[in-house]
């Protein structure tokens, strides 16, 4: 699996030139503590731009495929320059030594720089890290959550998880009995909704109603899922809702398409997950943002949206450009005659 998150503000207290301190602060950066992976830091102009992570095992023999994409996804970006981390507890430093030196060709090609690379066993208080090439560095690496850019993901709302497994587990399928029940239903032909405009006004109302139940938890029916399932699925309904990611009842609809990500059924699930990866994006969590759009792009490959979220997220676009978006959504609901809760003011650029 490879990830590409946009990376934090520039911080005046977090120093690139700290080994220690860049790795403790990766689990902040990626939303989960990372294992057997390599994880590449870009930079722009001396700033963390964003965050790639690839499993290790993607990595393995001599095929070097693997590390020619992955200097393909960074090529488009504003990346000058990258730092590059291998972690694991299972492989020599010859080894992990050895991942850094291809990955670095690669780069070489498409005209970036590595600036470091370094090796260690654990993201934690008991790792240890050194140099890749044999420099003879190393040291202690610093307690993550002891990491300013920790403390600054606290202050923001987002959580870091023990694993990405976690992270993963919260978009999982939460009752498969009632999802298969939907399933039955889903694939039956509804009803004519009549005139499209009063459909689609409808619909969206419907789902700022849903919102505001879910954040009173009280589920909904398996009457009010269906309906909302199906009008996802029409695209001027769904791109008005994406509107509501950048207001005042955000956090209310996130929880609604989180809801919606774990009991409806694929392929109707992809469109739930796609709002819930747009909403997570435009708030700053790419962590989240990128397992759902993942989980969305495996239930319908094909999605428009999704792919167009996920080349997003891969060129390290940052939650102020993607907001745009939104601007979509709030033109056409005026042109639906609907009042959409107003922009919210977020912190995250």
């Amino acid at each position: 699996m490879t990830s590409l998150i946009p990376g934090p503000l520039g911080r005046p207290d977090f120093r690139l030139n700290r080994p220690s301190a860049l790795i403790a602060a990766l689990p902040a950066m990626l939303g989960f503590i990372p294992e057997d992976s390599l994880v590449v830091v870009t930079l722009a102009g001396g700033l963390i731009e964003a965050i790639l992570r690839r499993d290790l095992h993607d990595l393995d023999g001599t095929d070097c495929l693997a590390f020619e994409v992955l200097a393909e996804v960074l090529r488009p970006g504003p990346a000058d320059a990258v730092i590059a981390v291998v972690i694991s507890a299972d492989i020599d430093e010859r080894e992990a030594g050895d991942i850094i030196r291809r990955l670095a060709k690669h780069l070489e090609r498409q005209g970036i720089s590595l600036i470091a690379g370094h090796t260690v066993d654990r993201v934690g208080p008991q790792g240890w890290w050194r140099c890749y090439d044999g420099c003879g560095a190393g040291g202690p690496v610093d307690d993550p959550g002891c990491s300013p850019l920790t403390a600054a993901a606290v202050l923001a709302g987002r959580t870091v998880h023990r694993r990405r497994e976690d992270l993963v587990a919260l978009i999982a399928p939460s009752d498969t009995a009632r999802t298969c029940a939907l399933a039955v239903s889903l694939r039956r032909a509804s009803q004519g909704q009549g005139e499209a405009s009063v459909a689609d006004r409808r619909a969206v109302n419907r789902v700022m109603r849903a919102a505001c139940r879910t954040a009173e938890f009280r589920s909904l029916s398996n009457r009010e899922l269906l309906a909302i399932a199906r009008s996802l699925t029409v695209v001027r309904v769904r791109d008005t809702l994406c509107a509501l990611a950048v207001g005042v009842l955000s956090d209310d609809v996130e929880r609604l398409w989180l809801a919606l990500s774990r009991l409806l059924p694929d392929p109707w699930r992809a469109e739930a997950l796609v709002l819930l990866g747009f909403s997570a994006y435009v708030r700053g969590d790419g962590p989240l943002a990128g397992v759902a759009l993942d989980a969305a792009l495996t239930a319908r490959p094909d999605h428009r949206l999704g792919q167009l979220l996920m080349s997003a997220l891969h060129s390290g676009m940052r939650p102020g450009e993607i907001r745009a978006l939104a601007d979509t959504g709030f033109r056409l609901a005026h042109e639906l005659g609907i009042s959409l809760p107003p922009r919210q003011v977020r912190g995250v650029s």
